[in-house]
């Protein structure tokens, strides 16, 4: 990324970069997860009490709080390596 904005690339593209990288990896877990989940159904239903394996709030409440939590860890370190001067990303390169 110090290659990036020493180069030229301003804030917005950094950002885009390190967002982009990591919506990547969180749509590839909530997929994994989700199907996974719909398929051990059998498994838990014998567990749940009051709702079905098959709920599709639970499955929605469980994505949107995931993904908004992964989000949010991706967002963090991309903001921070928005503001890192670009000297001093290429020096620790």
């Amino acid at each position: 990324m110090g290659i990036r904005v020493a180069l030229g690339a301003n804030r917005n593209d950094i950002l885009k970069l390190a967002l982009g990288s990591g919506l990547a990896l969180i749509s590839a877990g909530v997929v994994l997860g989700v199907v996974s989940a719909w398929a051990l159904t059998r498994a838990m239903a014998k567990l749940l009490i009051g709702v079905s394996g098959t709920d599709a709030a639970t499955y929605a409440t469980a994505v949107a709080a995931i993904s908004a939590v992964a989000l949010l860890a991706c967002w963090i370190p991309a903001r921070r390596a928005t503001r890192v001067d670009p000297l001093v990303a290429l020096r620790y390169e």
